[in-house]
């Protein structure tokens, strides 16, 4: 009878340390509730991260800097860090969405659902949208980490159909981002190094004029005139062609610069034309743009139906063609990276 009552308050013990475990750890759903009323509950964050993309031959990586303030303001400024002509930001405000390039005086307005159009891996609501619109997520609980598979929504780019983000135990925020091929290929990772919930703002921190001003405003536009007049167009070759080949190379001379127009033929034709103009614009309203926004890695450029437009480095770039795929054209604009001394 003692052996009896001893093993049946054994089994109680055991009961009770079941329960409590199953207690303490979250699941799926308990972790999803908390996501969801954390985004429902913000008033805003500002976040660092650094990004890795394997999408071309080369990794490329560069610093994004988040803030977002409620409802509808975001401020998502990249850069590589090499150069800052390179450095860019998408805005947007009460007046629409921007794609801002300081350093060239460059403004970009376009007509666009951003960043509500698609998946945005950088950003803390699309993560846990991402989250709440895919049934099929699968969950894993780590040591610091709560960790989702989920399904992708990149309108333009169907070839990364998976993402795994990890959110801190600890604060319900996103620490890493992977988005995946079809293979589970990790092609863009986003690190999260720093993430401040409900910061202030100063009243203009989301304003063109603002983030239009250059870091070196003393610097006057002739003497940045003088010195781009001195660069001299290189050609950049793209390293995907979707099977088409290099033509023709027809060089234009312009009042105020150069251009070049290379022509691709193969099994899908198409056509490169790059352009430096030597006078650095002012600041005048904004280029309206038609399209969405597609990070190139070197660039954010502009998606129409069928061309892709962007800036670097000083140089207009434009991809047209009639028979490249959305995601072509945007593979194709990923690669220009290799040079062609003029």
């Amino acid at each position: 009878m003692k052996n009896l009552f001893s093993i049946g308050k054994l089994l109680v013990i055991v009961m009770l340390i079941f329960i409590l475990a199953a207690c303490g750890e979250k699941t799926q759903e308990d972790v999803v509730g908390e996501l969801q009323t954390k985004v429902e509950e913000l008033n805003g964050y500002k976040a660092k991260a650094e990004m890795s993309m394997n999408t071309g031959q080369e990794q490329q990586k560069f610093s994004i800097d988040v803030w977002h303030k409620e409802k509808d303001f975001y401020r998502v400024s990249l850069s590589s860090g090499e150069d800052e002509k390179g450095s860019q930001i998408i805005l947007k405000n009460e007046d629409g969405v921007y794609v801002l390039t300081p350093a060239l005086e460059k403004s970009f307005k376009f007509q666009s659902e951003w960043p509500n159009n698609g998946s945005q891996p950088y950003l803390y609501q699309s993560l846990v949208e991402d989250v709440l619109n895919d049934p099929e997520a699968t969950f894993e609980s780590t040591e610091t980490d709560y960790v989702f598979k989920t399904t992708t929504n990149y309108q333009s780019n169907n070839n990364l159909p998976f993402q795994e983000i990890h959110f801190s135990k600890d604060t319900y925020t996103p620490s890493l981002v992977k988005v995946l091929d079809k293979d589970n290929n990790a092609l863009v990772e986003v690190k999260f190094s720093a993430f401040e919930l409900d910061p202030t703002f100063a009243d203009d921190d989301f304003s063109m004029d603002k983030n239009m001003a250059r870091k070196d405003a003393s610097e006057t536009s002739a003497s940045v005139s003088e010195e781009e007049t001195v660069d001299v167009l290189e050609v950049v070759l793209p390293t995907f062609t979707a099977g088409a080949e290099l033509m023709e190379q027809r060089d234009v001379e312009l009042e105020n610069g150069e251009r070049v127009i290379l022509t691709f033929a193969g099994e899908k034709d198409f056509t490169l034309i790059q352009e430096r103009v030597d006078v650095v614009p002012t600041l005048t309203s904004p280029q309206e743009v038609e399209g969405d926004i597609v990070n190139l890695g070197h660039s954010i450029g502009a998606l129409k139906d069928n061309m892709l437009e962007w800036s670097y480095d000083g140089v207009d770039y434009t991809i047209a063609s009639d028979e490249l795929t959305k995601e072509e054209l945007i593979e194709v604009g990923r690669s220009v990276q290799g040079r062609a001394v003029k």
